[in-house]
């Protein structure tokens, strides 16, 4: 069941975030850095589970593309975060919007208690917990 899901996401979410020009991984990069604060190279790579090679191509492109910046941390000088930029926020607001229209429309055209209740986990999972954080 968990495969079908994530195939359904998929696709809905590729199209989407491929008419932005960003790929999945740097689709993942955008979300994390939509939550605040600026992320260490290593966080990107752990929190993404990409290679640090990986995560540094995808975010060289970001930065590329205007998505994203880098910026010196002000505690530790030697070490650097990446921030998302203007352009990266408003990606991430066309993406989540055309998702959540689409979920919408998905739900609304079939609701029934059962759907309910499924898009309830969902989000419940979804919601990552104080300490996931």
């Amino acid at each position: 069941m968990l495969d079908r899901v994530e195939r359904a996401v998929a696709a809905s979410l590729v199209p989407a975030t491929s008419a932005q020009g960003v790929s999945r991984d740097g689709w993942r990069v955008l979300l994390m850095l939509a939550r605040g604060g600026g992320r260490s190279m290593g966080e990107i790579a752990s929190h993404t589970a990409l290679p640090a090679p990986t995560a540094t191509r995808v975010v060289d492109r970001l930065v590329s593309d205007g998505h994203a910046y880098r910026q010196n941390d002000p505690v530790d000088r030697r070490r650097v975060l990446v921030h998302l930029a203007a352009g990266g926020r408003e990606v991430v607001e066309r993406v989540c919007g055309s998702i959540e229209r689409r979920v919408g429309a998905a739900l609304g055209a079939r609701r029934t208690p059962e759907r309910v209740q499924l898009a309830q986990l969902l989000e419940d999972l979804a919601t990552p917990a104080d300490d996931d954080l």
